[in-house]
């Protein structure tokens, strides 16, 4: 299912840009875009992850390096029955962590110094479980493409509102300038019903195969409780909007209207469902 939705996410970034390539500059403008779509499918596939992480300055540690977070890892890793993945450490004192890669073969695990030194070991070991579940249903070359597209999608926005902006009076007339319109205000829309598609249902799940993972549902709804609270209290300054949905908790401080498009389900309705879970004895 997860490679059907691969498929159909770069098959929808090919026909929206050339459907943007067709609106700004005709035919002229559709084979241009054809061959950027192929780019950044290509890209996305094969670079994306690398791009992700060097966005967040992450950095690859050993056991050495990181040895409380590279245990932890090595252990769910066998208890998933997963190759072990590449672990890298984000500088920062707020608390989250994200995976990502094309396959289980190629994944990385990324936790941030503060979640590493706020949660105690089973704690943590919830998140990282959380994360390898996503690796193991492979949702994460799905989320980083999504990422990539939100980032070309809300590119294309600005470029149209470039273009209203500094286009002359003849330039006004001969382009479309309702296209131009409609892109600036559909596009943002666009990008943040992707990532809602894509995002919520996937981290209860994720959420359940922590639990089940660990045996331990309560430490992961502790976890969530204590990164909230700290991304609230320390959002994270260089988080980017297009990737928020990576991360187990959104980074970014949402507060009235935002959080009804917040690309998480709310923490305490994922907290109340791994406390049932505990309820029922796993």
């Amino acid at each position: 299912m997860n490679t059907i939705k691969t498929v159909f996410l770069m098959t929808f970034m090919v026909v929206l840009l050339i459907l943007v390539g067709s609106l700004i500059g005709g035919r002229q403008g559709m084979i241009i875009a054809f061959f950027f779509s192929l780019v950044m499918n290509v890209g996305s596939y094969w670079f994306s992850d690398k791009i992700v992480l060097m966005m967040y300055g992450a950095k690859p540690v050993s056991e050495a390096e990181a040895p409380k977070l590279y245990a932890i890892a090595s252990r769910v890793a066998a208890e998933a029955q997963l190759p072990m993945p590449k672990v890298y450490l984000i500088p920062g004192d707020t608390a989250n962590a994200f995976a990502t890669g094309r396959d289980p073969q190629h994944a990385a695990v990324a936790a941030t110094e503060g979640i590493v030194k706020s949660l105690s070991d089973d704690e943590l070991e919830g998140v990282l479980a959380h994360e390898f579940t996503h690796i193991k249903n492979r949702d994460i070359l799905t989320s980083t493409i999504v990422a990539t597209m939100v980032g070309a999608i809300t590119f294309l926005a600005r470029m149209a509102g470039w273009s209203m902006m500094f286009a002359g009076d003849r330039d006004r007339r001969n382009s479309n300038g309702f296209a131009d319109l409609a892109m600036l205000i559909l596009a943002p829309i666009a990008a943040v019903l992707l990532q809602l598609a894509i995002s919520r249902s996937r981290e209860f799940a994720a959420d359940e195969g922590g639990a089940r993972m660990t045996k331990r549902p309560l430490s992961l709804a502790n976890a969530l409780q204590k990164i909230e609270r700290a991304a609230e209290r320390l959002p994270m300054e260089n988080a980017s909007p297009a990737t928020a949905h990576l991360f187990i908790v959104n980074p970014l401080k949402g507060e009235g209207l935002m959080k009804l498009f917040s690309t998480h389900p709310p923490t305490s309705e994922r907290i109340e469902r791994l406390q049932q879970l505990a309820m029922s004895g796993v």
